[in-house]
Parts: C-alpha cells; sequence; structure tokens
C-alpha cells in the first residue's frame, strides 16, 4: 500500500521518503519504462516488470500506486500527476504529449535523455563546487582550532614576562577568548544566518533577488546564465518534440531553468507570442539571453526546424558550461593556495611575533 501524507491544498500527496528519489534513479526508471515499451510489452505488464525490478523502498510504492492508477483506468500521466513530489510538470506534460500522439516509448526516451544529460550537468556543477567548498570548511576549522586551543597556550609562554603583546597577537586573543566563551552564541548566529536565507530565499522577492546576484557576479555569473540557458533549450526542445503548444512550454520550461529570473522573462515572453510574435523576437530585447542564442532560435522560426536549432543550442551551451568548469577549477586551486596560506600564515605570525619580541626583552 502506498504510503502517503496529503497535502493541504490540492489533495495531492507528497509520499513520504520522495526526497530520497534521485534524478539518476528517476531517469533510469524512463529509461527502462522506455525500452519496455518499445518491445510492445503494454504499459500495465511494464509497470509491474518495473515493480519487481525496483530496490528503492521509496520508489516501489509509487510504481505500485501508478500501476494501480492505471489498472482503473486512468492515462499514464494521470497516475504521474498524483505524485507531484516526484514527477514535476515537464516530465507529465511530456508524458501527456507523447500518449495522445501516441508516441509514448519515443517519448519516454526522450525524457529519458533530457533527465540523464541534466544529472550529467548538475553533476559536473557539483564536483567543480565540491573541492572549494571542502578546502574553504577545513581551513576555517583548522583555524578556528588554533586560534580557539593552540594561541592561548603559546602566548601564556610570554605572558610571564609583563611584556605587552604586539597588536595582532593580542586582537586574536581577545577573537580567542571571546569565541571560546561565546561559542554556543556563534553557532547561533551561524545557524540562524543560514536559516534566515533559506527562508528568504523561499519567498518570491527572495528568490528573485538571489538569482539576479547570481546572473551579475563577475565571472559565475556567466556560468549561471549559460547553464539556465542550456536548460531552456534542452528543455524546451523536448517539448517541442513531444508536441507540446509553444505557450503552454514556455510555462513549464519558465519553472525548470532553474532561475527565477530567466523563468520570469518567459512568462513575458509568452504574453508577447500571444499577440502574434515569434518568440525570437520576445527574447532579443531581452539582456541574459545570449545573441546567439536569439539567432538561432529565429532561423529554426523561418526553417521550420525550431526542435533542433534548440538542440544544437544546448549542446553548444553545455560544452560551454564545462569548459567554464574546468577554467574555474583550474583557477580556483591557485586562489585556494592562497586564501588558506593567508589564513594559516596570519595566525602563524601572531603567534611567533611574541617570541621574537621576547629575544629583544632578553637582549
Amino acid at each position: 500500500m502506498v504510503k502517503e501524507k496529503i497535502k493541504a491544498k490540492g489533495g495531492l500527496p507528497i509520499v513520504q521518503g520522495a526526497r530520497k528519489i534521485r534524478l539518476k534513479e528517476l531517469s533510469l526508471f524512463t529509461r527502462q519504462v522506455s525500452a519496455m515499451l518499445s518491445a510492445g510489452m503494454p504499459l500495465v505488464q511494464t509497470l509491474c516488470a518495473m515493480e519487481e525490478q525496483t530496490d528503492s523502498k521509496s520508489f516501489k510504492p509509487v510504481i505500485i500506486g501508478i500501476r494501480t492508477r492505471v489498472e482503473g483506468g486512468a492515462m499514464y500521466s494521470e497516475a504521474l500527476a498524483y505524485y507531484p513530489s516526484i514527477f514535476d510538470d515537464l516530465y507529465i506534460n511530456m508524458m501527456r504529449a507523447g500518449e495522445i500522439g501516441g508516441i509514448l516509448p519515443d517519448t519516454c526516451g526522450r525524457v529519458a535523455s533530457f533527465l540523464e544529460d541534466s544529472n550529467r550537468l548538475r553533476a559536473k556543477v557539483k564536483t567543480a563546487m565540491m573541492y572549494p567548498t571542502v578546502v574553504i570548511c577545513v581551513a576555517l576549522l583548522l583555524a578556528t582550532a588554533l586560534i580557539m586551543f593552540i594561541l592561548p597556550v603559546f602566548v601564556d609562554m610570554f605572558a610571564d614576562f609583563g611584556a605587552e603583546l604586539p597588536g595582532l597577537t593580542q586582537s586574536l586573543l581577545d577573537f580567542s577568548a571571546l569565541l571560546t566563551s561565546y561559542w554556543y552564541i556563534a553557532i547561533l548566529l551561524v545557524a540562524g544566518s543560514i536559516y534566515a536565507f533559506k527562508c528568504y530565499y523561499r519567498t518570491d522577492k527572495g528568490q528573485y533577488v538571489i538569482d539576479e546576484l547570481k546572473l551579475k557576479v563577475p565571472g559565475l555569473g556567466a556560468l549561471a546564465t549559460k547553464i539556465a540557458v542550456s536548460r531552456f533549450a534542452s528543455t524546451f526542445s523536448q517539448l517541442m518534440h513531444s508536441g507540446v503548444k509553444i505557450i503552454e512550454s514556455l510555462e513549464i520550461v519558465g519553472l525548470a531553468t532553474g532561475n527565477r529570473v530567466i523563468g520570469d522573462s518567459l512568462l513575458k515572453a509568452r504574453e508577447i507570442i500571444e499577440q502574434g510574435e515569434p518568440l525570437s523576437r520576445a527574447l532579443e530585447s531581452n539582456k541574459y539571453y545570449p545573441r546567439m542564442l536569439v539567432h538561432m532560435l529565429s532561423a529554426g522560426e523561418k526553417t521550420g526546424q525550431v526542435e533542433e536549432m534548440m538542440d544544437k543550442v544546448a549542446q553548444f551551451y553545455d560544452d560551454e558550461v564545462e569548459t567554464m568548469l574546468a577554467g574555474i577549477t583550474s583557477l580556483i586551486e591557485p586562489l585556494l593556495m592562497v586564501f588558506v596560506g593567508l589564513i594559516i600564515g596570519t595566525i602563524v605570525i601572531a603567534m611567533f611575533l611574541p617570541i621574537f619580541k621576547m629575544s629583544e626583552i632578553v637582549m
């Protein structure tokens, strides 16, 4: 039996353990469904096979629920829509279009490829950010340990002489005393700041402001823009391939770009398209869309090959993202060395300055 917790709005369930269902697992499920349907296996039988094959305790009850609803006469997309915490609007709308067009196996294959590409891109970004994050955290922890535990002991050797400590050493010593006495307040401040940031980001205004800042940060802003444009192009292409109308596609794509600023611009573009203008015209005045994207889209609209052009744009920006990530990673390494060196070096100098002064007193 599917374990579900009903939402306050809409009566749609949040499946227990849904957050444990990773993108990789969802893409594998979609790929296997595509393979079985392409081999001529009926949908119900396919879902039964998937139910038996999966080892995920979180995903198995979901598959059972989908299979039960399909057996009861529901469309596949309708059964998926019952689990919005797992299958988003993009996934459900593409499946609905595939069912209506009679090309569900092909649609599942396209969705699987899209999810695999998204997972690959996300993994590249996480990998590139993991190294600097770990190094910075280790450096801060080491610096905190030196300031709180090592520096006071080291300075005590000099205190017996009754001489005044150097300014740098005294400042770090005062900070050490403050941190040692009120460490719990420091932890609360850090935790509170993180919580406040998350709460602010959950608001419409907060998400828009922070996403806009992401696009304006020197260097990293270009990377964030390319990632958002790549997601827009690949998602839009997949929806158009599946036969979803352009107006509906833009609304779905706006939620899938991962950036509120880009997403809102697509919703505004939809209003312009409803007035009879092409999509390329609606996007050309927006500073966040590269000229190459607009020109490729315009060429696709004139030749009736929008999907193919968007596929090429997505591939181009995927390659651009990979190149930028490699460049940023190679640049970050020496910068991190300098950062760590400055922190640890400052603390070490603060510890040795009293010794240098001690030698002057002794002489």
